[in-house]
């Protein structure tokens, strides 16, 4: 099955504080969800642009998109 990495976009001065905290929120809805991947993560592209991410089964994908809104995404590679 295919992976999906959905992604969350942060920019401006307080980005990586705002990407790292989201990740705390993507755990959570996991844990709640009780999915089966706990992939998540937040990583600095830039001084001022940030991602928070979430790697989801495609099966999964649609009903996890809708709820959380992602802004974009793109094919998990391991």
């Amino acid at each position: 099955m295919r992976k999906l990495k959905l992604i969350w976009d942060f920019k401006g001065p307080d980005a990586a504080i705002t990407a790292e905290h989201h990740e705390i929120h993507l755990k959570e809805f996991i844990a709640a969800k009780q999915l089966q991947l706990n992939i998540t993560g937040f990583e600095t592209i830039n001084q001022m642009h940030s991602i928070a991410f979430m790697v989801v089964e495609e099966a999964d994908m649609k009903p996890i998109r809708d709820a959380l809104k992602p802004h974009r995404g793109q094919v998990y590679i391991e």
